[in-house]
């Protein structure tokens, strides 16, 4: 079974871009952009996507295996295309992530007149599993959250960031990308800036508040060091914004710290877990997908099968019969 490690070497055994391809993803990207306000992390992904498959096919026209452009590729090519990634060990997750690119880019090609069919229009997706999220109990959640040292300026502000994110069910991109503007302690709301730039307000609760004026008024003050202000509300020692990654080792040594197997939690998990934690204790659907800044009921309805396990195992712990 091929590796990681043979994906990549493979892709970059591979052919250097053509300009034509490059020029045709640039400006589908423009284009997508211009009409859906899509995430650069969304955008990226497109960009991956279409030019690993430009770059393949650039590799066999050499071998005269394949002909055309990236925008005119025929049906043929890009089922050899999903069907070579599917040997090579990509996860179905991720092939079903590539045919959604390459869906958006002919039917980008085909209203732009660049041809006269959709490639993809026959091309059936994989069947993806719906794992459950995993969330914590409220137990754990109690510990994770207690775990960092407030007595230091970044301990304090760690605390902070993981009781508004679990109070807010944040996702992790807008809780560290999230301007100091955007807190409001008067009101007890924060305004958050979501997918495709969609905003939402979101209530704070009283812990959550409480652990954020003493980071305003004890940690923020100090870390900010040389400059007096910062557009991120969460700043490093630097005074810059906390990266991803950063937040994710925050919550992996919070978890050793709280004794939760660091294997069993993301930073994603503490969203999952304030879902979670909502509807067992009885709240709307509609009102958590609002909470959450789903675009679809769909999305949030993951969360009542988590639920509904929460429910099953306390009835097999408890019931008399079970």
């Amino acid at each position: 079974m091929p590796t990681a490690a043979d994906r990549r070497h493979f892709a970059q055994s591979l052919p250097p871009l053509a300009d034509a391809d490059a020029l045709a993803i640039e400006r589908f990207i423009d284009a997508i952009w211009a009409e859906r306000g899509l995430a650069a992390a969304s955008l990226s992904a497109y960009r991956s996507d279409l030019q690993g498959l430009a770059r393949w096919a650039g590799q066999r026209a050499s071998k005269g295996t394949a002909t055309g452009t990236l925008s005119h590729l025929d049906r043929q090519t890009l089922f050899d295309y999903l069907a070579m990634r599917t040997t090579a060990g990509y996860t179905a997750r991720s092939n079903a992530r590539l045919l959604s690119s390459l869906r958006a880019f002919h039917a980008y090609c085909v209203r732009r007149g660049d041809r006269q069919d959709d490639p993809t229009a026959l091309l059936q997706p994989p069947s993806l599993p719906r794992p459950l999220p995993k969330a914590l109990s409220e137990a754990q959640v109690e510990a994770l959250l207690a775990a960092p040292d407030i007595a230091t300026s970044e301990g304090l502000r760690d605390r902070a960031m993981l009781e508004l994110m679990y109070a807010c069910g944040l996702r992790v991109s807008e809780l560290v990308e999230l301007p100091a503007t955007g807190l409001n302690l008067r009101q007890g709301v924060l305004r958050v800036r979501g997918k495709g730039g969609k905003e939402r307000l979101v209530p704070l609760g009283e812990e959550s508040q409480h652990w954020l004026q003493r980071y305003l008024a004890e940690s923020r003050p100090a870390l900010l060091q040389r400059t007096r202000d910062a557009a991120v509300l969460f700043i490093d020692g630097k005074s810059q914004s906390l990266t991803r990654q950063a937040f994710w080792r925050l919550v992996k040594r919070s978890a050793h710290t709280a004794g939760i197997d660091p294997a069993r939690i993301s930073p994603h998990g503490l969203r999952h877990s304030f879902a979670t934690h909502l509807l067992n204790h009885g709240a709307d659907l509609r009102a958590l997908q609002m909470l959450l800044g789903h675009s679809s009921l769909s999305t949030t309805q993951i969360y009542t099968l988590v639920a509904r396990e929460h429910l099953r195992s306390v009835h097999a712990r408890h019931h008399p019969r079970a």
